[in-house]
């Protein structure tokens, strides 16, 4: 606990009104004299008080709780230690209220046997402690009075996250409903991707094997290219032997015979270059229904992936979900603190106004009783008075009379003064006539 106060000694009566004021007093006719002179049993009592009153007035840290099984088990006689595990709780609970507001080095001596000095400092600190609480607490009034319908706030605040719960709930419910779709699309993206690749790679060795059968296809192309130019040339060399067969038969003969072996040559060789195009227009096609199968194939993949990319949407938005709903639950706990902390503070000001309304009808009575004691008392002292103020009337009276003989006496002397003065004058200018007279008569 930050605190920002300090604790001056005070004196026993200012004490005593304190605990009298805060209702800790052990009993109804503590004076100053009793702090003065403590007892053994006045600082445990007044300190109970006030862990009872002001430090856990719920009771959640109860002095006289049972002790465990445990416990009573390492003790041979239990009953023999109540009194001193009740003084130990005590002290444990007071240090460390006391080291929590800086006044440290409480010990079990200053609770059990406290000199006047240590008893009026402890009891200075508590008190203190009450007057910083009371000014924090009158600071806090404005921002009580600024949210005066407080409870309705809190009610509309419980219902809000209530029904936040309520979507949550309702939101983690379909998430666990909607749990063994998503796995399954998983699994089924998870194999599309499998299936995608091992597509990719067919597709790949198809490609190979296509530009592989367009090669071949290019060089049957050039070798038939090739084999109708050497066609052409050997109609022309016909045409000129065709010419010379009248000029020279036997050499017509063996040159015809060897344009026949040629040819028979040139049509096996076209005989077995159109079956290898047969063969290789053959592969063409069966390639093209590959392609085609593949094209297929690829259209099916890209629809794949589409699914794909609308799962990958989907666990975006799920993410986007669950991260909004964190964000949610975050607002939620803050809104539960803040409830916490206006319920705290209610709480302290519930208790602050019933103590100072016990307060209020104690000084009143109080006051009820001394105007009663003051009216009695004036009374009984104007009862007193009369015989007085008839006393008092006649020494005025006599006073009176007494003013008006010492006037008429102070007229009178007034009168003797001034010819007394006269006479004084007089005789002062014949002495001053007499001196002339005698200086001119010495000279």
């Amino acid at each position: 606990m930050a605190c920002n106060f300090s604790f001056p000694p005070l004196t026993p009566e200012q004490i005593a009104e304190a605990l009298h004021t805060y209702g800790l007093a052990p009993t109804a006719n503590l004076r100053a004299e009793d702090i003065a002179n403590p007892q053994p049993d006045l600082l445990p009592a007044v300190i109970s008080n006030f862990l009872a009153t002001v430090v856990d007035p719920t009771g959640a840290d109860d002095l006289d709780g049972q002790l465990g099984f445990d416990a009573l088990a390492s003790l041979d006689n239990p009953e023999h230690y109540m009194e001193g595990i009740r003084v130990l709780r005590l002290h444990k609970r007071a240090s460390r209220f006391l080291e929590s507001i800086q006044f440290p080095g409480f010990t079990l001596r200053d609770l059990l046997r406290p000199d006047p000095r240590r008893l009026v400092q402890v009891l200075s600190a508590l008190i203190n402690f009450l007057y910083y609480r009371d000014d924090k607490l009158a600071l806090l009034q404005p921002i009580i009075h600024e949210f005066p319908n407080l409870d309705e706030r809190c009610m509309e605040l419980k219902a809000k996250l209530a029904e936040h719960q309520k979507a949550i709930a309702d939101h983690e419910l379909a998430a666990q409903m909607e749990e063994p779709m998503v796995q399954q699309l998983e699994a089924e993206v998870n194999s599309l991707k499998q299936k995608l690749v091992e597509y990719n790679k067919k597709q790949l060795a198809l490609r190979a094997n296509a530009t592989a059968i367009n090669d071949k296809k290019e060089e049957t192309h050039r070798k038939i290219a090739k084999n109708d130019f050497e066609l052409v040339k050997l109609a022309q060399e016909n045409s000129k032997l065709l010419s010379k067969i009248v000029e020279s038969p036997e050499k017509l003969q063996r040159a015809l015979e060897e344009k026949k072996t040629a040819r028979a040559e040139l049509k096996n060789a076209e005989k077995i270059a159109t079956q290898s195009v047969q063969e290789k227009t053959a592969t063409l096609e069966i390639y093209s229904k590959g392609y085609e199968k593949l094209s297929k194939h690829s259209t099916k993949i890209q629809a794949l992936q589409e699914q794909v990319t609308a799962t990958k949407a989907l666990e975006k938005e799920v993410k986007a979900r669950k991260t909004k709903i964190s964000d949610e639950s975050v607002e939620i706990m803050a809104l539960d603190t803040k409830i916490i902390e206006w319920d705290g503070k209610v709480h302290e000001m519930e208790e602050h106004v019933k103590a100072k309304e016990k307060k209020r009808d104690q000084i009143v009575a109080d006051e009820n009783q001394k105007l009663a004691a003051l009216s009695s008392e004036v009374e009984w002292k104007l009862k007193c008075l009369e015989p007085r103020e008839r006393k008092v009337e006649e020494t005025i009276a006599k006073a009176t009379k007494l003013c008006a003989e010492v006037d008429s006496t102070r007229t009178d002397a007034a009168e003797e003064l001034q010819l007394i003065y006269a006479k004084f004058q007089q005789i002062g200018h014949a002495f001053t006539c007499y001196k002339d007279n005698f200086k001119s008569f010495l000279e």
